[in-house]
């Protein structure tokens, strides 16, 4: 069945994301309760606090549910000024010029621009190579996967590394959203993750650690990650990559299309 990128494509993707992005503040509330980790939906948004510098302080679906008025981001706005953060929002092209245009008029500015990328979720059909395997962690090999994880994400940033094992984490302890874990010739090598919303498996970031990358697992993560959708039952897959990147590239060579492009916008001080 063809899928057209149009305002019910976008309602189900940005819904998908935020859903992703609130189940990251409910695991930090969990884990760290004196963080102030909290979401919330407002006008059909969903904004989300994880703390003033995590990259999931934000809004997705502006304008998609619902009209957005002034009164309505006035609302939205004081959610993050009250936490002492800054207000950022996702805004996809579906929304309409109205919203652009009040958001320009309340003196925000684009600062970011990445492509939404999808495609129908299908059964693999074929088998991995006999020395790889991947699978769904168990709750006892989170640390293990955190650390896999961190060392893929870091070897060229060494300075991220409690960030990202932080966050690695917090991708264990979330709600609908399976870590798997890639092993070559019995070694652990390569850590992706899913998360699951309404029928749309997000993939999310998929790290393979130095001395085990060209094996052929970063590959096989996406197979059996899509195997695991095509099991749950969904239909649409999901990407996020920043636009023109070789992450865009390659998640074009397996199949996705750019729905749209997608502009992050922040309330100038």
């Amino acid at each position: 069945m063809m899928i057209f990128s149009d305002l019910m494509l976008a309602r189900r993707l940005e819904a998908a994301e935020g859903f992703a992005g609130a189940q990251f503040a409910e695991a930090r509330s969990r884990l760290f309760p004196q963080s102030g980790s909290t979401w919330t939906k407002c006008a059909g948004a969903t904004l989300i606090f994880d703390g003033i510098d995590a990259p999931t302080t934000q809004s997705f679906g502006l304008g998609l549910f619902e009209e957005l008025t002034p009164a309505a981001l006035d609302e939205i706005e004081s959610f993050f000024e009250s936490r002492g953060a800054a207000v950022m929002h996702e805004v996809s092209p579906m929304a309409g010029a109205a919203v652009l245009e009040l958001l320009c008029a309340r003196n925000y500015r684009p600062f970011e621009v990445s492509s939404v990328l999808y495609r129908s979720v299908e059964k693999p059909g074929h088998s991995l190579p006999g020395n790889i395997q991947v699978r769904v962690i168990e709750p006892e090999e989170a640390e293990l996967w955190s650390s896999v994880s961190a060392r893929g994400w870091t070897h060229d940033h060494p300075e991220l590394e409690e960030f990202i094992q932080q966050m690695g984490v917090l991708c264990v302890a979330r709600r609908q959203s399976p870590c798997f874990l890639a092993e070559v010739d019995g070694e652990p090598g390569a850590a992706g993750v899913l998360n699951l919303h309404e029928g749309v498996a997000l993939f999310g970031g998929a790290a393979t650690v130095p001395e085990l990358r060209r094996r052929g697992l970063q590959a096989a993560l996406l197979e059996e990650r899509m195997r695991y959708a095509y099991e749950q039952g969904c239909d649409l897959a999901m990407m996020v990559a920043e636009a023109g990147s070789n992450s865009q590239r390659n998640a074009e060579r397996k199949g996705f299309r750019v729905a749209y492009t997608r502009l992050k916008w922040r309330l100038a001080s």
